[in-house]
């Protein structure tokens, strides 16, 4: 399934760069003003909104539990390395493996396309994303990844100072981030509309401390937090903070501010699919202190943005190595042999069956996925304690999107205290056409309950259900939105994000799940980073690939 999240916003953007100075001034007297009182929106009704349901093939996934059931295999194939796993990290080795002189790869994917949470679709309004939908301006020393963003024609040059310069057609276009707190759209997401002047203080030393960690560096002379997660120092005074939950230590340091709490709980429930409550405290820092990026012409907080999402980075990992890709085939019955590993796989399409014959194995799959491959070949594998958060993500295709007071529709757009993360405008770059209709992205980590709990509600919810709770939270800032719905489509990822619960990420079983076993058998996927965002999919595609270069060499 997936590498990669399929979280909404943007990374913390230093409170959209002036929000110290904006916020210090002038809001106290918005407090008691009657038109910053909440609004009352009318409740959506059921309507019969045109759409239905998307999703990962879970269906099929189930069959591994039952392998006795599909078709002997009818005919054998042979490659040098097999892939399974067909996200961002599977399609990230097989396109260095091709770059460093293996092409006899073949990578094998059970849904209909390849990309996981990255992966894209489109209509006659626009492309949107079914997943993660950007990536913030990478750090300058990321070589591989700035490498594969030049190819991809996202980088376009360098300067004289040696910073790259992006295509400005993929840096997110202003306005960017909008909230909407007491009944107005303020810019930026930081509640500061209304917020109390003791609140502010608290956001504003909160930035300030995220700042120190940002900068900071540990005594091996490595930065505390990095992306990837693996090139973060290991001194004990920054790793120790894995141990402890990110609301105990916001509470301990004295962050109590039901604004700043509910802030930095949407962060969390963003890029990691759980609450503060859930995420360790080395990760809800890292949130903020691991972003690095230079470039010429945008600033660290900016991000690239398209309207498939990071499904434009997937089409050009795809097409750098599009042969050998097949999708909706289902891998199962792993064991290995003396010449390398077989693997059975099922073709959903045409029902048949192939044995593989593999020198080489690389296992690009969710850990629960890894588990169940392993169950015969190696059923003493490390065994990782993953929380898997579920999402839905819905597509909505609007006639119009009635605006309320404030700011007007951004490329992010936020409702301070609901339990969705808002949407985001999948047409914001395409600058100078206003195609009267739109495509809005609605993105809802279903954290309120236990993760098996949340995920078996979820695939029990009807799409008229999913309409009415999704329409339920736009009416609120969106009054009439639901007469203005022409089409809708809903996807729900069960296992959508590994979330880096306390003592996680630093734990030595992590570690060991990654380990290459006899030379055949290799492992990759954001479930072994802890954290599901692009940079980290595309470092353990690498990271893998260059392990099977050298038992290759």
């Amino acid at each position: 399934m997936s590498n990669q999240e399929p979280s909404k916003a943007g990374p913390f953007r230093l409170g959209r760069r002036e929000f110290v100075a904006r916020t210090g001034v002038g809001l106290a007297g918005l407090l008691l003003s009657p038109g910053l009182l909440p609004s009352c929106a009318p409740a959506a009704s059921r309507a019969a909104v045109p759409g239905g349901m998307r999703g990962a093939n879970h269906a099929v996934g189930h069959l591994l539990r039952q392998p006795s059931k599909l078709p002997t295999p009818a005919h054998t194939v042979q490659t040098e390395v097999l892939i399974i796993g067909g996200g961002v990290t599977g399609l990230s080795a097989k396109r260095w493996l091709h770059r460093h002189g293996i092409t006899d790869v073949l990578l094998v994917e059970l849904d209909e396309q390849v990309g996981g949470n990255a992966s894209s679709g489109r209509n006659e309004v626009s492309a949107y994303p079914w997943g993660a939908h950007y990536l913030p301006i990478p750090d300058t020393r990321n070589h591989e990844l700035l490498e594969f963003l030049t190819e991809a024609g996202v980088i376009t040059g360098t300067s004289e100072a040696g910073l790259p310069v992006y295509n400005e057609y993929y840096l997110c276009h202003d306005p960017e981030e909008r909230l909407h707190i007491h009944g107005h759209w303020q810019q930026g997401l930081v509640p500061n509309l209304g917020v109390p002047p003791a609140d502010l203080a608290q956001i504003a030393r909160f930035l300030a401390l995220a700042e120190q960690f940002r900068q900071a560096r540990g005594a091996d002379g490595r930065d505390a937090f990095a992306i990837p997660l693996d090139r973060s120092s290991a001194d004990p005074q920054f790793r120790q903070l894995d141990a402890l939950s990110f609301a105990d230590y916001l509470t301990a340091q004295g962050f109590t501010s039901p604004y700043l709490r509910w802030y930095l709980d949407y962060c969390c429930r963003d890029d990691y699919g759980a609450p503060a409550t859930q995420v360790s405290a080395w990760a809800g820092i890292h949130y903020f202190a691991g972003r690095k990026g230079q470039a010429h012409n945008a600033a660290a907080a900016d991000v690239l943005t398209w309207p498939e999402g990071n499904g434009f980075l997937v089409n050009h990992l795809r097409r750098q190595t599009a042969a050998g890709i097949k999708a909706g085939t289902l891998a199962y019955g792993l064991r290995e042999t003396t010449a390398g590993v077989e693997v059975l796989t099922y073709d959903v399409a045409t029902k048949q069956t192939t044995r593989i014959e593999a020198k080489r194995v690389l296992l690009a799959t969710p850990h629960f996925v890894t588990q169940r491959l392993l169950a015969d070949a190696w059923p003493e594998a490390p065994k990782l304690n993953v929380y898997h958060a579920p999402w839905l993500i819905a597509n909505l295709t609007v006639a119009g999107l009635p605006q309320g007071p404030g700011v007007p529709l951004c490329w992010d757009n936020v409702q301070y205290g609901s339990a969705s993360l808002g949407y985001i405008n999948a047409n914001h770059q395409n600058l100078g056409s206003d195609l009267g209709s739109k495509v809005i992205t609605f993105y809802w980590p279903l954290s309120e309950e236990a993760p098996d709990l949340a995920r078996r509600r979820a695939y029990q919810t009807s799409y008229e259900d999913w309409m009415t709770q999704i329409l339920s939270e736009l009416e609120t800032a969106h009054p009439g939105i639901s007469a203005h719905l022409q089409h809708a489509e809903a996807w729900v990822w069960g296992h959508g994000m590994v979330a880096p619960t306390p003592g996680y990420l630093w734990n030595s079983e992590r570690f060991s799940a990654a380990q290459p076993r006899h030379g055949k058998l290799f492992f990759a996927h954001t479930d072994l980073s802890g954290v599901s965002i692009f940079e980290e999919a595309f470092y353990q595609g690498i990271r893998a690939a260059n392990e099977i270069l050298g038992q290759s060499a």
